[in-house]
């Protein structure tokens, strides 16, 4: 069965940073793509970045240059390290173990994590 469990979301004041874990059972990390979405009250939710199978990264322009996304095989974990960070970052940020690609939408057979509540706040 395969279960992805985020943390490190909290409240954070602007210009501030933070790091998401996304711990993987059931499955090891060079197997499926790995995706970072969040969703915001009122809003759809939106690809955040994505670290493939094979290490390449790709991000949202909101977030280049200041969300870098990693993954420690050993660990079974992905990461965001998050820097900068705006009041608009403000949102339950979820991951994803895409059976796909990274430049496809999640599909019915992908598996979500539970997600973290980030809030930059002053």
């Amino acid at each position: 069965q395969l279960t992805l469990v985020e943390s490190g979301g909290e409240l954070v004041q602007p210009g501030g940073s933070l790091r998401l874990s996304c711990v993987v059972s059931g499955f090891t990390l060079d197997y499926y793509h790995i995706g970072w979405f969040r969703q915001a009250p009122g809003k759809e939710r939106e690809g955040v970045s994505c670290i493939g199978r094979s290490g390449s990264t790709n991000y949202a322009d909101s977030v280049k240059g200041r969300f870098t996304i990693s993954r420690d095989n050993a660990k079974n974990t992905v990461y965001l390290q998050m820097n900068s960070l705006k009041p608009e970052d403000t949102a339950v940020y979820y991951c994803a173990a895409l059976r796909s690609s990274c430049y496809v939408p999640p599909g019915p057979l992908d598996s979500w994590g539970q997600g973290t509540q980030v809030t930059v706040s002053s």
